[in-house]
């Protein structure tokens, strides 16, 4: 017993970030939306018990029966200073098995890599956040102040269930805290600069593009199949679509893109000009889809619904538009779609989010900055748009300023990016380490 007392003691973040990734990535946590998955409960509840074992005191919050969330406040050495969230999400996009190369929720170990849904959003960074906090907890240390760390339910879809539930019935929990930290940012991404050597860059997420899932419904005449029918509800919807898929939204650069195009700049000696990225875009790898998701506003249009019969004409159809909108653009936005959708289809708003933009300097930046830093110094640093949400969105509510910073040193062959809700998601063995030990040195910093 003394030997194994001895050995838990003496374990580092490092070392069982892999284990609990792969416990994690083996637990279904799939969402589809409209709440036929399996919930998170399964998954919080071996986080509970990741926390319990080493002395801690977590709540376990379910928003309904199944759709679990885990909370733990650790208290820091100045509970004065404003606080700090540290939070993940349990949930997972579905994943179809006969795509995949392996089980999606085997979590194989393959090529050096951790393979499964979730390795890349966002059971790497549960699992980094997991092994921090039972390192604190272990050796018995207090972080600067205080700690709130949170595993969220539901953010694939929205986070209704999730955080902004818990945000909404339970804002004690954070109760002091005024900066948090979460996924889709701090990963690596290497290109080439005019010298000829390789330049690693770290790319930390600042900012969000805000969300609109729009419903279009165009109403008319139902009739017979046979029959000419001016009043064509599918029609009319068809013509909206096109009217709205051919509109150009204008560019405009926030500041943490103008920085990003900047930086990617300077470092790689590859000029731009507002209306020619083609230098500097490339330079990215993967993550050049999220960026070019942020240079305007956008809107996808996703689902279609329409008819019962093939003889009859429907008297409506419906399609489903996502969109994401830059800082500021929001009404902009609403407007430009409902004209476009013309008068004969009505625009509802299924599901919205804000948009968030946090400055890249201060306090906060500077410990991130250092904590990458210290393990990798020949590297940059650089702020980005994420064309996607987080859950800082409903932290938001409470006045608590988000960045996202999930630290990984990636291999410069590795295309990140498009694994996010992609096939065969994968995170490398030595990233996940590498990210382990940058947030124990943030952590330990903040």
């Amino acid at each position: 017993m003394a030997e194994a007392k001895q050995t838990q003691q003496t374990t580092s973040p490092q070392d069982e970030v892999v284990r609990i990734c792969q416990d994690l990535i083996g637990i279904d946590t799939s969402n589809y939306g409209d709440g036929s998955g399996p919930g998170e409960r399964k998954a919080a509840e071996y986080v509970m018990s990741e926390l319990t074992e080493v002395g801690l005191h977590p709540e376990l919050i379910e928003s309904e029966p199944g759709r679990a969330s885990v909370v733990v406040r650790i208290e820091g050495e100045d509970s004065s200073r404003g606080g700090l969230a540290v939070h993940g999400h349990l949930d997972v996009v579905p994943a179809n098995a006969e795509d995949w190369q392996v089980n999606p929720f085997g979590a194989e170990i393959k090529d050096d890599c951790i393979w499964g849904r979730g390795a890349v959003d966002m059971k790497d960074m549960d699992a980094m956040i997991l092994s921090v906090v039972r390192d604190l907890a272990r050796t018995g240390t207090k972080p600067p102040r205080d700690l709130v760390v949170a595993f969220f339910a539901d953010e694939e879809a929205g986070g209704v269930k999730g955080s902004q539930w818990v945000v909404e019935h339970r804002p004690e929990l954070f109760d002091g805290v005024t900066e948090a930290i979460s996924e889709v940012g701090g990963y690596s991404v290497t290109f080439p600069t005019q010298s000829g050597k390789d330049q690693r860059a770290y790319l930390l997420q600042t900012a969000e593009k805000g969300i609109a899932w729009l419903r279009l419904t165009a109403h008319g005449r139902a009739g017979h199949g046979s029959v000419p029918n001016d009043e064509n509800a599918v029609v009319r919807l068809a013509q909206a679509i096109a009217r709205i898929d051919n509109h150009v939204w204008p560019r405009e650069y926030i500041s943490s893109v103008r920085q990003l195009l900047d930086g990617l700049s300077d470092l790689s000696g590859q000029t731009y000009a507002d209306d020619d990225l083609s230098r500097v875009l490339p330079l990215l790898g993967g993550a050049r889809g999220f960026v070019e998701g942020t240079l305007q506003d956008t809107s996808n249009f996703t689902m279609l619904d329409s008819g019962y019969k093939h003889n009859v004409i429907p008297q409506s159809a419906s399609a489903s538009l996502d969109c994401r909108f830059l800082p500021g653009h929001e009404d902009e936005l609403m407007a430009t779609v409902r004209e476009l959708a013309g008068e004969h289809v009505e625009v509802t708003v299924h599901h919205r989010d804000i948009a968030l933009d946090a400055p890249f300097e201060g306090a906060l930046v500077d410990k991130m900055k250092g904590a990458l830093l210290a393990e990798d110094p020949d590297a940059a640093i650089l702020p980005y748009c994420l064309s996607g949400g987080t859950d800082n969105k409903a932290l938001k509510a409470l006045g608590i300023t988000g960045y996202g910073f999930a630290p990984l040193q990636l291999p410069a062959d590795l295309d990140f990016a498009p694994m996010f809700h992609g096939i065969d998601e994968r995170v490398p063995l030595e990233s996940l380490k590498f990210g382990a030990r940058v947030l124990q040195r943030f952590v330990a910093d903040c």
